[in-house]
Formats: structure tokens, sequence, C-alpha cells
């Protein structure tokens, strides 16, 4: 299993994605439910939907990992044929300067390019130590002008993103980019490979979303149309096992998935997701059972689709769980693959579990 979670990931974070262009990502992952004999289809959004029918007398599943990725988007090319860029999604400003980036410019070509950094031996000392804005930074491609730029297929509106990386660190962890959220799609696709063999499940909706980095509300109108009982979405949880993080929490690489217990946004979106008690009972019970160590996490700063999601219908009972990863929205973002491995494994036994005696009623005796 874990072998193929690995090549699923490594696969997807090669693949350029920024969030609104998705397309690339969407046809891989197609491609692989197609070969696994798994129909999907998408909705307007670029949403991929794979539906595995089961019983319908039990509640129903709406699984989410999203596919996008954050990045920048061209706004001015400057006479010089220097490059201008917005933001897509929460890019750190501090970790921009002098990185590859990769421009997408449709039908999988793309053109490199490097995030200026000033030259060290001309910095003043209060610039040595300053964060550069990134209204104030500029991508240098080698174009000599503007003109030269737009012949090459860059243009205001061009999607950017991190130049693809994989890095295999030791002891089974990886590093590179846009593991937030492609380890998910990887972890669902090997939940589509899995569920297909178990009979006595619920009907479940893997939803492939896009637009999470943007706005967080790409999954909202595959929700709409799904109207699921219960929302799982599956995405990072901060670690923090380093020096800088271990103020935040207690969830370390290696020591398993991650059960969030609240999340809040608390900057500039009063946003976030409680989960619902039953799936919290769900998870903590099925980890006990299986001898999977499970790890709970609260944090205010990051939230999910989940905040919107539990809001559709007549509400969806939802919860969001994670693996550990290290250095989120940076360009080399860290996770160990045994965490994706036993969350898969607690994903495919907690799904088991949910039967007939299985209630969703706020009021039934859970706690």
């Amino acid at each position: 299993m874990q072998d193929r979670i690995k090549r699923w990931t490594e696969a997807l974070m090669m693949i350029p994605g920024l969030s609104g262009f998705e397309g690339n990502v969407r046809r891989y992952i197609k491609a692989e439910l197609k070969a696994l004999g798994i129909p999907s289809k998408t909705d307007m959004l670029g949403n991929l939907i794979a539906t595995l029918p089961g019983d319908p007398s039990l509640p129903s599943v709406m699984i989410i990992a999203h596919m996008d990725q954050l990045g920048l988007i061209v706004r001015k090319i400057e006479a010089s044929g220097m490059i201008r860029v917005e933001r897509v999604g929460g890019v750190p400003e501090r970790a921009l300067a002098a990185h590859e980036v990769l421009f997408c410019l449709g039908q999988g070509r793309t053109f490199p390019g490097i995030i200026a950094n000033k030259s060290h031996h001309a910095t003043t000392p209060e610039e040595k130590y300053r964060v550069v804005p990134y209204q104030e930074l500029y991508i240098d491609c080698g174009f000599r002008s503007a003109d030269e730029a737009l012949r090459a297929g860059v243009n205001v509106g061009t999607p950017v993103v991190y130049a693809p990386n994989v890095v295999e660190l030791a002891g089974g962890r990886i590093g590179g980019t846009s593991l937030d959220d492609r380890a998910a799609c990887a972890i669902m696709l090997e939940l589509a490979s899995a569920t297909q063999g178990m009979r006595g499940l619920s009907s479940i909706h893997l939803v492939f979303s896009v637009l999470e980095e943007f706005n967080l509300r790409g999954a909202v109108t595959a929700a709409q149309v799904i109207q699921p009982d219960i929302c799982i979405q599956l995405d990072l949880a901060l670690a923090t096992d380093t020096p800088d993080m271990g103020h935040r929490g207690d969830v370390r690489l290696g020591a398993g998935p991650v059960m969030s217990m609240y999340s809040f946004h608390g900057r500039g979106t009063l946003n976030g997701c409680i989960p619902h008690p039953a799936l919290v009972k769900l998870f903590q019970s099925t980890a006990e059972r299986e001898n999977i160590a499970l790890q709970r996490s609260a944090h205010i700063g990051a939230l999910t689709e989940t905040s919107y999601v539990q809001l559709v219908g007549k509400g969806v009972a939802s919860i969001d769980m994670g693996f550990p990863a290290r250095y989120t929205h940076s360009a080399l973002e860290v996770c160990d693959l045994a965490d994706l491995e036993a969350l898969t494994r607690l994903l495919l036994a907690a799904l088991a579990r949910i039967d007939a005696g299985f209630s969703l009623d706020r009021d039934d005796d859970i706690e």
C-alpha cells in the first residue's frame, strides 16, 4: 500500500496545477481511476467526482481532497521583460525570493523563471533583514522585452507555480512541492482501489476538488449535488515537532494520522470546523481497535472546505482528518509516508464501521 501511495503522491507533486488551473492534475487522476475501473465525472467548476455505490440505507459519505496548489498569477509585464505577479492563496512572502518557478502556458507547456533576489553585495544593513513584499518582487525569465515575453506565451493571467520537485529524505520521509494536497489525492486513489472489494459500505463519493487554495468553496457545488450525510476532508495537519512550532501543539511526523478537534481561520474570515461528535467517536474508537496511533490537533490560522460544506442542505456531519506536514505552503513541504499509509488504513476501517447502528443524532449518548 505504501509503495502505491508513494508513487501516486510523487507523480501528482510533479504536475503543476494552480488553483483555478487544475486540468492536468484532474486528467491524471481521471486516467488512474479509469485504470482502476472506476468512472468519474467533472462538474462545471472542475471538481472530479467518483461515486462508489453502496447500501442506500446507510449514511452517505463524501470524502474530499483538493487538487489545486497555491502560487502566483501574472499581473504585469515590464517593458524590460521582468514580470510582476499577484499571490493566489496563502503564499508566504518570506519564502519567495530566489525560488525557481514555472509559468504554465497551457496544453502542458511551461516556461521557467527565477524570483529575483537583490544581489547580497548591494543590500543595505536594513535590507538584509527585511521580508520583501510580493508587490516589490519580480520574476526573471531571461526575456529582454515585454514583446519577447508575449511571444513566448506569457501574458497577464498566466498561472505561476513553484517549480515541481520531489526530495526523498531519510526514514521514509519525502519533501517537495504541493504535498498539500496531492498526498491526500493519492490516499483517495488508494481508497478507490481498496473499497472496490469491500461489501456492506455506505455510498462513497470521492471528490477531488478545485479552488481550495483560492476560496475554499470549490467542493461546495459538489456537496450541493451529492447532499451527503457525512463529509470527511483530507488535508495536511500542522506538524509541531520542529524548534519553531513546539508551542503550537503536539503533532509529530511519523506518529500517525491527525484528527482535527478545532479549526478557525481568525484572519479575514470567521470560519472553521468543530467536528461532529459521532465522527470523533468513530475515528477514535476505530484507531484504538485497529491499533493505529491517532494524534489530535486544535489550531487557529488555517481552515478547510468543511467550513462551508458543513452548511450545505440540512447540514453535513463533518470532520477534518490529516497527515502531519512540516513547512506548509512553502516550496518544500515534508511528510512521512508511514503517516499516509496509516491514515488510509484508518479511513478504510472507519468506513467499514458505518453500519445500521451508526447514528448522527446529536442527542444520542455518544460522549
